[in-house]
């Protein structure tokens, strides 16, 4: 064998395919970064909302604190330190106030934007939360409230949403939500005889 046979790969050539494998790397790199960065991001982001849900829980439970403008703390959620901001602000309604909660991470001496800002409405011209009637969907239970009085819907079609007969109340049939004509004047419907062949 001649030596010209067994020649390899010269230097040039080495450091090419070094510099392609480097590229490709860093690339990947960069893409793994950044999708570990959002997914950390998306964690902070759903544990700062949980705190805002939580704290205008407690706040909606806690009426007397309607009277305040403003409030702050801190504290431990998930092993971390996390302090929110509530602001009361007044609406047009006199008996209602509006709540804004804003999240930020770290303590209080920690600058930066909030990661979460929820908003919810306080006062006497809402109900208490529990106060609800608990409803039973599959049953429709739901009180029927509805006027007929216009006429509006036709026999039979009324839902537990409060669907109406003609001239009557709403049909709410007890077992599956669904109207039936039961009460109110309904109007009869007469069949339409068959069509005459041509």
């Amino acid at each position: 064998m001649s030596r010209g046979s067994e020649r390899g790969f010269t230097l040039v050539e080495v450091l090419v395919a070094l510099m392609i494998v480097a590229m490709g790397l860093a690339a990947l790199m960069v893409a793994v970064s950044g999708a570990a960065k959002t997914s950390g991001y998306l964690r902070d982001k759903t544990l700062a909302q949980w705190i805002a849900l939580n704290h205008l829980t407690e706040v909606r439970l806690n009426v007397n604190k309607a009277a305040q403008t403003t409030d702050a703390a801190e504290l431990q959620f998930a092993n971390r330190s996390w302090h929110y901001d509530t602001r009361y602000f007044d609406t047009s309604i006199t008996t209602m106030k509006r709540v804004v909660v804003r999240v930020y991470a770290g303590d209080a001496k920690t600058k930066g934007n909030p990661l979460v800002e929820a908003t919810s409405f306080l006062g006497t011209a809402l109900g208490l939360p529990g106060s609800s009637n608990n409803v039973n969907w599959t049953l429709g239970t739901t009180p029927a409230t509805a006027n007929g009085a216009a006429g509006a819907g036709t026999p039979g079609a009324g839902t537990a949403a409060g669907g109406t007969g003609p001239g009557g109340t709403a049909n709410v049939s007890p077992n599956t939500g669904i109207g039936s004509p039961t009460t109110g004047t309904t109007v009869p419907t007469t069949p339409t005889p068959p069509a005459t062949p041509q």
